[in-house]
């Protein structure tokens, strides 16, 4: 009978060794999805080594919670946690968590309020995400005292940046937009063509990278996908002509997800946005990922659409939600838009 997942393993090592039988643990993922592991003890024979792996997972924080890293909590609480929960919000979880890397090695019991605001203020996040971060460590520390490995928690005390109107995103320009299309083949601009289909769909990242191949009807051009809301669950997308061969470039490649890595796995929202951020980087622009979602209402509300067919697609319920959150007008934009009546 296997182990279940994340419980550990036993294995004998190479050699003549007094303590041949190693027990480890998985202490995460490298970039390219490869376990990383942690060594727990070394035993003459295995039925001892698995004893030693048994007593562990009978309560593996209590071991010596002085010296459980931050990585330690997080990893047992989210092994728990995201079985729980929707991916969807596993994935925001996972997307914060990238800001406290460099908090991964120091003792949990050592970590105070200056250490977590130092992250916070470092990560870059907008404010819907600065308020993701601190829910993440509140419900860390939670599981932590929950563990005895610490009784006070810090991260009440954490403050975040207040979300203005004149934070809501900014649309990608006419010029962002030619400029994917045009260097979507050079290096560096290896996920323009996942922007783009965003821009063009209305799809959420998260909606995105869920999509699988099975859920793609190239010959009549639609997407069936969504997430979120009982209105945006399994909606009908169609493909718009201009993101046809892109759509068709990905499909011709995909095993189970339209979109995956080079290696054929499924991209995770932080490896996501962490090459997101870097193409960014090189188009000169500042968006996130979702700014694609407002620049699809944009351009479609510009266009003249019609407001059933919008609230359709974006899978919202009420077209006063798409038209209040999703739509950014100027006086030119609404003659070019009568303009091409």
């Amino acid at each position: 009978m296997r182990n279940p997942n994340g419980y550990g393993s036993v294995i004998k090592m190479s050699g003549n060794r007094r303590n041949p039988f190693a027990v480890r643990v998985t202490n995460g993922w490298d970039d390219e999805g490869k376990q990383l592991y942690r060594y727990l003890g070394y035993y003459p024979d295995r039925p001892t080594a698995m004893i030693a792996l048994a007593e562990y997972n009978k309560n593996p924080l209590q071991i010596d919670a002085s010296s459980i890293t931050f990585k330690e909590v997080y990893d047992k609480w989210s092994t728990d946690k995201y079985e729980k929960i929707h991916y969807t919000n596993a994935n925001g979880y996972r997307a914060a968590y990238v800001a406290c890397g460099n908090l991964d090695k120091m003792p949990f019991a050592e970590i105070r309020k200056i250490h977590l605001q130092k992250a916070l203020d470092q990560s870059g996040f907008n404010p819907p995400m600065q308020k993701k971060f601190r829910t993440l460590l509140n419900q860390m520390y939670k599981y932590a005292m929950e563990n005895d490995i610490v009784d006070k928690n810090y991260a009440q005390f954490v403050e975040t940046a207040y979300y203005k109107k004149s934070d809501r995103r900014i649309p990608f320009t006419d010029f962002e937009i030619k400029r994917l299309f045009k260097d979507k083949d050079q290096e560096g601009f290896e996920l323009a063509d996942t922007i783009l289909i965003m821009i063009y769909t209305g799809l959420r990242i998260g909606e995105l990278l869920t999509i699988n191949k099975s859920d793609v009807d190239i010959k009549n051009r639609v997407i069936i996908g969504g997430m979120k809301t009982e209105a945006g669950r399994n909606r009908v997308i169609p493909i718009n002509k201009k993101i046809l061969p892109l759509i068709q470039e990905r499909y011709s490649h995909a095993k189970e997800y339209l979109i995956e890595k080079p290696n054929g796995k499924k991209y995770e929202y932080y490896l996501y946005n962490r090459h997101f951020k870097i193409l960014m980087k090189l188009l000169k622009a500042s968006h996130s990922p979702h700014d694609c979602r407002h620049t699809f209402a944009t351009l479609m509300s510009n266009a003249g659409a019609n407001t059933n067919a919008l609230q359709k697609i974006i899978g919202h319920a009420h077209y006063s939600t798409t038209a209040d959150i999703y739509t950014h007008k100027d006086i030119n934009e609404l003659i070019q838009a009568i303009d091409c009546i």
